[in-house]
């Protein structure tokens, strides 16, 4: 829940900024001089970025909370491991897990439930950039193979 406060937290934030930069953007225009003409297309190409950014991060977000709720269903999610009084996984008890949600997703590289438990455990091990890239090949076979 606090995920999602948080995502729609910062698109109206998004929402706030892309209002105030078309209003400055358009002062721009109407100022009529070349630089002003750059700077009113940058003010309007920048907030455009953002929004690609925003909508690909909700999407993420949404796929793969619709895979977590698919694999706990199936009774497929493993099992959480031990976590530090703040919540956070133990690193060392997480590392351990690890070489076992690899060899699932080298055994069978086709199957979106391994590559999401790899998702899983490199989040676990505090390695997020190969985290995301596990959980969107998941979401990614899950497509393919529904």
């Amino acid at each position: 829940m606090k995920n999602r406060f948080a995502a729609l937290l910062m698109a109206l934030l998004l929402l706030i900024y892309i209002a105030l930069a078309g209003q400055r953007a358009v002062l721009l225009f109407e100022a009529g001089s070349v630089i002003g003409i750059v700077a009113g297309c940058a003010l309007i190409l920048f907030p455009l970025i953002a929004i690609w950014a925003l909508v690909r991060e909700l999407m993420f977000g949404w796929q793969t909370e619709r895979l977590v709720k698919r694999l706990d269903s199936e009774g497929g999610l493993p099992v959480e491991p031990a976590v530090t009084g703040s919540g956070r996984p133990v690193r060392a008890a997480a590392d351990e897990e690890f070489p076992r949600y690899k060899a699932e997703v080298e055994a069978d590289p086709d199957s979106w439930r391994a590559w999401f438990r790899l998702g899983l455990a490199y989040d676990a091990s505090g390695d997020r950039r190969r985290a995301r890239w596990a959980l969107r090949e998941a979401i990614k076979l899950s497509h393919q193979h529904d």
